[in-house]
């Protein structure tokens, strides 16, 4: 792979043990620690940013993988909230169009008037309590959705699909079914490798910037903070002048050791399943199913591909962050709301080839979980005895307004230095969305052209673009002619490819590599054979011993097994 080029986690180490730091510390690389990164660096202020895992990891890795304006949102009153997520919506859509896409939404409904008197309550905030809608009450929310979406517009408004169009789409919806409103919103596809290639940009935007995978915060002493790297034991000291904590689920144990005991975090657990289940796939034809339960509950369910469909989600009150498995009473769950939805459709465990559960980072808070609120905050921490240095700790927090989050920190952080914003953010093309096509024929025109030039096959030039946008345009230089170096257990991957990713995109376990730079767990194609085949190429690049290959592919198994619900592992 030719530019850009990330450092190793090796070279970020050296840079933590020789000094000097960046004045500012971030603590936690999912998606809003690391928007606070990269809006810094466009600024020109360095950063550290680091977390107890790989980025993007937790929260981050474990949504519904849309980029939505949040249309249930409505329900309890946070118009400033959808305005600015169908904004940010658009602006995505425009700026990181490689991961960022359009999804058509269908919403079934059963009845014309239904919850018509208690929404008025809610629009009115006499009620919080998320309730049953009609079609008219749908329809006037989508309404103020299309208003919102003006701004940067890039989809169609919604409509009412005729009872003879959404029957012969999808004819074994419930019988109970009476309307549908369709409606558009955006995929995320790739979210682990959007926040990466942020991280990218940013070092590439100011090199002094560092962002530490895998190295967590033990504690502070006046100036000082403790660092330590959870695969080695090493540990560091930096002195920052302000500590920014986007730690999200982590919030309430990773403020404790800076001197800060407030309880700021009332999470709740979202799970999500993976199924293998073409016929599902091919009836959703494209479209994701956004559907209301009968506990009030909202669920959606989309095709990842022509195979794999994603269902979704629980809502589930927690405290405990580490709570990030997939239950068997949550998969219950969802194969009866989805029933109820499609009744003649077969589901069963044996079509789940991955699970997945993150925590919401929400405010702590006594309303039932729908009702609280999705939008952020930032706590300021000012110093006290024990601590030299001021914490803005960030409470809340969602993938579609990653951005204005983080430019409000920033702001903030700029004006406790001193500084005058350089940049806004909108606008720049973020990774491989950069100089993207914007039309199936412009596509078509720079596949054609890759294909003939590189001697790839044409499928294998649009896969590429699917997984990494124009920087695929850089690693289809680096690979073999004619598609040469598949890997035998993973046809879709060429051995260059992976040892490319391993070399230059900050790896440092297998993990790494199956479930955020790839979506080779996600969509079920870790088998033990493509583990081990993976492993000899990763563990190559990165000049692992044989014994560390054994051990990385044990803790992958074991990580898919315990943490992913992946079926044959032990």
């Amino acid at each position: 792979m030719s530019e850009p080029l990330m450092r190793s986690r090796d070279s970020v180490l050296e840079s933590l043990r020789a000094g000097p730091h960046p004045d500012i510390l971030i603590i936690g690389a999912g998606i809003n620690g690391v928007g606070v990164y990269w809006d810094l660096a466009l600024q020109g202020v360095p950063a550290l940013l680091v977390d107890r895992g790989d980025v993007c990891s937790g929260t981050s890795s474990a949504s519904s993988r849309l980029i939505h304006g949040g249309l249930r949102y409505l329900e309890i009153g946070e118009f400033a909230l959808v305005r600015e997520s169908v904004e940010e919506r658009n602006r995505l859509l425009q700026d990181a169009p490689h991961y960022v896409r359009p999804i058509p939404v269908w919403v079934p409904i059963d009845s014309l008037l239904g919850g018509a008197l208690a929404s008025v309550g809610r629009f009115l905030k006499l009620v919080r309590k998320p309730g049953r809608k009609g079609a008219m009450v749908v329809k006037l929310g989508l309404m103020v959705y299309d208003l919102f979406g003006r701004r940067d517009r890039t989809m169609p408004d919604h409509r009412m699909v005729a009872s003879a169009e959404f029957r012969r789409a999808i004819p074994d919806l419930a019988p109970s079914t009476r309307y549908m409103a369709e409606y558009y919103d955006a995929r995320l596809t790739a979210p682990e490798r959007l926040g990466l290639e942020l991280v990218a940009d940013a070092e590439k935007a100011c090199p002094a910037s560092l962002a530490a995978t895998y190295v967590s915060l033990v504690g502070q002493d006046g100036g000082k903070v403790v660092l330590e790297d959870t695969l080695t034991g090493e540990r560091f000291e930096v002195s920052p002048k302000l500590v920014v904590n986007c730690s999200g689920a982590w919030v309430d144990r990773t403020d404790p050791p800076l001197g800060i005991e407030e309880r700021l975090i009332g999470g709740t657990k979202g799970s999500h399943l993976v199924l293998d289940h073409p016929d599902f796939a091919a009836r959703l034809d494209g479209r994701m199913l956004y559907f209301e339960t009968e506990d009030h509950r909202i669920c959606l369910a989309y095709p990842l591909d022509k195979r794999r469909v994603l269902l979704g989600t629980t809502d589930i009150r927690t405290d405990d962050p580490e709570d990030t498995v997939c239950s068997g009473e949550e998969v219950d769950y969802l194969f009866e709301v989805m029933r109820a939805v499609m009744p003649d459709l077969v589901l069963d465990a044996g079509q789940i080839v991955f699970t997945y559960a993150g925590i919401r980072p929400l405010p702590a808070s006594d309303q039932v979980a729908g009702a609280i609120s999705r939008d952020h905050s930032v706590r300021v921490f000012d110093p006290d005895g024990s601590r030299s240095f001021p914490v803005l700790t960030l409470v809340g927090g969602k993938w579609t307004t990653f951005r204005p989050c983080a430019g409000q920190i920033v702001d903030m952080v700029l004006a406790r230095l001193g500084h005058e914003r350089k940049v806004a953010t909108t606008g720049i093309g973020i990774g491989g969305g950069e100089r993207f096509p914007r039309s199936d024929e412009e596509r078509s025109r720079l596949v054609a052209d890759v294909s003939r030039r590189n001697g790839l096959p044409p499928c294998r030039v649009e896969a590429l673009l699917d997984r990494y946008g124009t920087r695929a345009l850089d690693r289809i230089d680096q690979l073999p002619a004619g598609g040469q170096g598949m890997l035998a257990n993973l046809p879709g991957y060429s051995s260059a490819e992976l040892a490319a990713i391993a070399k230059n995109e900050r790896v440092a376990t297998l993990s790494d590599v199956v479930l955020r730079r790839t979506q080779i767990g996600l969509l079920g194609l870790a088998t033990p054979a493509a583990i081990a085949e993976l492993a000899a190429v990763v563990g190559a690049a990165l000049g692992w011993s044989a014994a560390r290959i054994d051990d990385e592919i044990r803790r992958t198994e074991r990580l898919l097994a315990t943490r992913h619900g992946v079926p044959g592992r032990t």
